[in-house]
């Protein structure tokens, strides 16, 4: 019995060595540059000031649980683990284009999609650069997510200088560190959400490139050119810590173009109160990817962003958060074919451009292929 105790005490204490080194190599690793930092001094101050902020934290407008009724956290990543999902991942390379960002005429209106949420905007002359991924993964984690082939063929080389950098919320499938440190010297400034500009000060933005904003707030651009900030439903959070950094939506509003940029969120009654808030939207870039019905409250469903798009009487849809990153269990051309059988006989037009195919905002006839369906 002795023995036994013995050898009991041994396997406890070497479980709680291993323990121990396990918590303090996490730690220390957590302290790396590319989790980004906590907001802290004035920035903090500024964050509890806003009334979206309670009780520790950003809050959504109408709260409920992230995982839905009839789901639990175990259950979904028990099923994530030790599940197969069929066509989680192309064979394929994607099917692309290299559109030469740098000489496009600065007299037209034209986007350019990079995959998953990063795209580039030119609007009357201004250069927005939105939620930019160019590092190749989505983690910052070793193994982690991995951009797939043929999705990541532009570098922050290819990039004219930018004038204004739109960051929708912090997570790493938007908020890129190896991104966002090689593109300082090329942006003039960067919109984010209140708590966001910790992350960009500690990887060398100066104050003066900040620009945070809280929800239904404005950047003015130019005469008649802006930039506001909307509500979404959805979270924020590098590391343990999650809801010190606000997530947004953007309306840039032109004197020749209005665009809706979603960012991520789940359905509520925003695109309605958007809809008839600003009343033209030529445009609308909607998240539609990587969902899951068990997640459903900060991720929409295909069909729920076709609603949407609707409610926000949109001209034309955009889907973006898909093609580059697997981050849910769905086929990964599922969001494209649902939202394009969705889109027939609506009263907008939907685009489905190729990763680096230059999009005429201005052009309503031009036409766009169904590009994945020959992609295995």
């Amino acid at each position: 019995m002795k023995k036994v105790i013995k050898i009991f005490k041994r396997i406890f204490v070497v479980l709680a060595v291993i323990l121990v080194v396990l918590s303090v190599t996490i730690f220390f690793y957590m302290r790396r540059a590319e989790f980004g930092s906590l907001p802290e001094g004035k920035r903090l101050e500024l964050v509890k000031s806003s009334p979206h902020y309670k009780n520790g934290r950003f809050r959504n407008l109408v709260e409920r649980p992230t995982i839905t009724k009839g789901y639990n956290m175990m259950g979904v990543l028990y099923k994530t683990l030790f599940t197969e999902f069929p066509n989680r991942y192309p064979i394929d390379s994607l099917p692309s284009v290299k559109t030469d960002l740098k000489i496009i005429d600065t007299q037209k209106n034209v986007l350019v999609w990079f995959g998953h949420s990063s795209f580039f905007l030119q609007l009357d002359g201004i250069k927005i650069l939105a939620d930019p991924v160019f590092s190749g993964k989505a983690s910052p984690l070793p193994g982690g997510v991995k951009a797939y082939k043929g999705s990541d063929i532009y570098t922050v080389n290819d990039l004219p200088d930018i004038d204004y950098l739109l960051l929708s919320h912090d997570h790493y499938d938007h908020l890129d560190f190896e991104t966002i440190k090689a593109l300082q010297n090329k942006v003039k400034f960067v919109v984010c959400g209140l708590g966001n500009g910790a992350h960009f000060e500690r990887w060398g933005y100066t104050p003066k490139q900040i620009i945070e904003k809280d929800w239904y707030e404005s950047v003015d651009v130019k005469p008649g050119f802006k930039i506001l900030t909307e509500s979404t439903h959805h979270d924020s959070g590098r590391g343990f810590t999650s809801g010190q950094a606000l997530w947004l939506s953007y309306f840039i509003q032109t004197p020749s173009t209005n665009i809706y940029y979603s960012g991520d969120g789940g359905r509520d009654n925003r695109f309605k109160t958007i809809g008839s808030k600003y009343g033209k939207i030529d445009w609308a870039i909607m998240e539609c990817g990587q969902y899951n019905k068990a997640w459903q409250s900060v991720h929409e469903l295909p069909e729920e962003v076709a609603l949407a798009t609707k409610e926000l009487k949109a001209q034309n849809l955009l889907p973006v958060h898909n093609s580059k990153f697997t981050l849910a269990n769905h086929p990964w051309k599922e969001p494209l074919e649902k939202i394009s059988a969705l889109s027939k006989n609506q009263p907008y037009r939907l685009a489905t451009p190729m990763i680096g195919e230059l999009v005429e905002l201005d052009n309503p006839q031009q036409p766009f292929k169904e590009w994945w369906k020959n992609v295995r």
